[in-house]
C-alpha cells in the first residue's frame, strides 16, 4: 500500500504538464534539470540544519517537483539514457542523505534544554535517512535483476510530501515536536518499506521461471 494514491499522482502530473512542455520547447536537457533539483534538496538540508525549517520544507517540496520533470522531459524527447538514470538515482541518494542529516543537525544544534528528547530525535533522523537509502537501493537492485519493486508505503514521493508539507506549514512546531513526530513516522514507515520490498523480492524470486513452449522438461 502506498500513502500517495494514484488519483493524486495523476492530478500532480496533469498540473506539471505545462511546465514539462515549456522545458521541452526551450531545449533544457534532463541532466540539467536533475542537477537543478539536487541543488534544491541539498539547500533544504542546509536550511533544516540552520533552523530554517519552513524554508527547508519549501525547498524539499520544490526538489520533489523538479525531480519529476527530468524523466518526463527525457521520455518526451526520447533522450532516456542509462547515464541519465544513474545520475538521477545517485543525486536522489545524496539529496535524501543531505535532508535527514540537516534534520539531525537541527536537533544537535538546538539550545541545551530546549528539546528534552534531542538525542532520540537525532537517532530517528539518522534511522530515517539510512532506511530511505536502503528503500531506494532495494528497488534499484531488484530492477537490475528484472524484478519490478515499486512497492511499499513510504517511497520517495511519500517522504517528500510527508516531510515537506508540514515543515512548510507549521515549521518545527513547539519545542520541535511537529518535526520530531514527522521524522519518527518516516523512520518507522521507511523501515517497514524496506521489509515490504525484501518480502516482495523474496516471493517473486522464489517463483521458478516459465519453461518455453516446446522445450524439453
Amino acid at each position: 500500500m502506498k500513502l500517495i494514491i494514484k488519483p493524486l499522482e495523476r492530478a500532480f502530473f496533469a498540473l506539471t504538464r505545462p511546465l514539462v512542455e515549456y522545458l521541452i520547447r526551450t531545449g533544457v536537457s534532463p541532466n540539467s534539470i536533475t542537477t537543478f533539483g539536487a541543488s534544491f534538496v541539498v539547500a533544504s538540508g542546509v536550511a533544516f540544519a540552520m533552523g530554517r525549517v519552513q524554508l527547508g520544507g519549501l525547498l524539499y517540496l520544490l526538489s520533489g517537483v523538479v525531480d519529476t520533470l527530468d524523466g518526463a522531459v527525457a521520455r518526451a524527447n526520447q533522450t532516456v539514457s542509462r547515464f541519465g538514470a544513474f545520475y538521477d538515482s545517485t543525486l536522489d541518494r545524496i539529496g535524501d542523505a543531505a535532508t535527514f542529516t540537516g534534520v539531525a543537525l537541527f536537533y544537535l544544534l538546538a539550545a541545551e534544554g530546549s528539546v528534552s528528547y534531542r538525542d532520540l530525535a537525532i537517532v530517528l533522523a539518522l534511522v530515517a535517512g539510512f532506511a530511505s537509502q536502503v528503500v531506494s537501493y532495494a528497488r534499484a537492485k531488484a530492477e537490475s535483476l528484472g524484478i519490478d519493486c515499486q512497492v511499499g508505503m513510504a517511497q520517495r514521493a511519500e517522504r517528500i510530501v510527508l516531510l515537506g508539507v508540514p515543515s512548510l506549514v507549521v515549521g518545527a512546531g513547539p519545542r520541535g515536536l511537529v518535526l520530531f513526530w514527522i521524522v519518527a513516522f518516516l523512520a518507522l514507515t521507511s523501515v517497514i518499506t524496506v521489509v515490504q520490498r525484501f518480502v516482495h523480492v523474496y516471493r517473486v524470486a522464489a517463483i521458478p521461471p516459465a519453461t518455453p513452449k516446446g522445450s524439453s522438461p
